[in-house]
């Protein structure tokens, strides 16, 4: 039974065939919905495979996404104690293949400041005593960022101020986790 109704529904969009005649004539999509249905019918024609639909949809949608949504939950941040000696943080560090550490002293809940591995590499090769290694000494500021923050605004920070990393606080202040401009 075929239905004559101009304003009923077609397949799972939503949206009467009227409205997509409508959107083939115009040829630009009216709001973010109209948006995802053309890439998804790009996907469909085979245009795009579906890893690009998945990752142009993300980019639609990280206005609306939250700092919490993307971060690296505080049980599995690397984090190295400020008292370690380089011996024993070493190994962690090139376990992770990370690039960039959380220094804390005593817990989570209290950042130091950052290690990035890089700067690790001007003592490498020293070894006399003028110049022995101190963690304080190559660390970088933390950069906090509340959880409830946008990604999108999190994300121009980022590249306005040329930092990657930044660690996750939530409404008392406590850390919840970090973020990188890779998430």
């Amino acid at each position: 039974m075929s239905d004559d109704n101009p304003h009923s529904t077609n397949g799972s969009s939503g949206k009467s065939w009227f409205d997509k005649l409508k959107l083939s004539f115009s040829g630009e999509p009216q709001s973010k919905e109209d948006l995802v249905e053309v890439i998804t019918e790009a996907e469909q024609r085979e245009l795009i495979d579906p890893q690009t639909r998945e990752m142009i949809e993300g980019v639609i949608g990280v206005n609306e996404m939250r700092v919490r949504d993307i971060m690296i939950p505080r049980a599995q941040m690397v984090t190295i104690d400020i008292d370690q000696p380089v011996e024993e943080f070493l190994p962690v560090m090139l376990d992770s293949a990370h690039s960039r550490f959380p220094v804390i002293n005593e817990d989570k809940d209290h950042i130091e400041g950052i290690l990035l591995a890089k700067d690790l590499l001007r003592y490498a090769f020293i070894n006399n005593d003028d110049q022995a290694f101190h963690l304080r000494d190559v660390l970088r500021p933390a950069v906090i960022v509340p959880e409830s923050k946008r990604v999108d605004v999190l994300l121009k920070e980022f590249r306005q101020q040329r930092y990657h990393m930044a660690i996750v606080v939530d409404e008392y202040g406590g850390v919840s986790g970090l973020v990188t401009i890779e998430d």
